[in-house]
């Protein structure tokens, strides 16, 4: 049976496998990659889905705002291990991070993405015209949803990280660490 539930320290080997598996090396090349590196992942908002001891989907959200000065959570990345696809279980990893998002206060999350599968979960562009991710981004596949209506009005800039940076004698696990991992891994190095 597969469960969804908070990630913990145990499960970063794991996650990290797993991008890899579903993304390769591409994956530290990506816009969002590009805010996200060298922060710390937003505190509880990190899920993975397990069956048994392993890791089999994971989705994290990370504190982003505009230049201009409007705040938001970044999505992604969302994997689902190639076995477990096509069986919902990316749905499921997707409305728990926007439920928890909501019950923490959160009032918008954005990320980069295809349209007709985000659009069910009611991203869309519509917000995001003025919004400017770094490198090479296609401004169709920037999307966001507002958790309080009115979130996103007139946001525009640069999306840029706002999270906690990762301690700079830690900065190698910048890519990949959460909050919760950082006290398991500043005891082991």
């Amino acid at each position: 049976m597969i469960s969804i539930r908070n990630e913990k320290t145990t499960d970063v080997a794991a996650r990290e496998h797993l991008l890899d598996v579903a993304y390769g090396r591409v994956r530290f090349t990506k816009p969002s990659e590009q805010v996200r590196r060298g922060r710390l992942a937003a505190e509880g908002l990190s899920l993975v889905a397990a069956e048994g001891g392993c890791v089999v989907g994971t989705v994290r959200l990370w504190h982003v705002e505009t230049s201009e000065g409007a705040k938001a959570l970044l999505l992604g990345p969302l994997a689902v291990h190639p076995d477990y696809r096509c069986k919902g279980l990316g749905a499921q990893l997707m409305q728990r991070a926007i439920r928890n998002a909501r019950m923490r206060g959160h009032k918008a999350v954005l990320l980069v993405g295809d349209p007709e599968y985000y659009g069910r979960f009611g991203f869309s562009a519509e917000k995001t015209g003025n919004l400017v991710m770094p490198g090479d981004c296609d401004a169709h596949r920037v999307l966001a949803l507002e958790l309080v209506d009115g979130a996103l009005d007139g946001a525009s800039g640069a999306v840029i990280a706002a999270g906690k940076p990762v301690p700079s004698r830690r900065a190698r696990f910048a890519p990949t660490i959460a909050v919760e991992d950082f006290a398991a891994v500043s005891h082991a190095a």
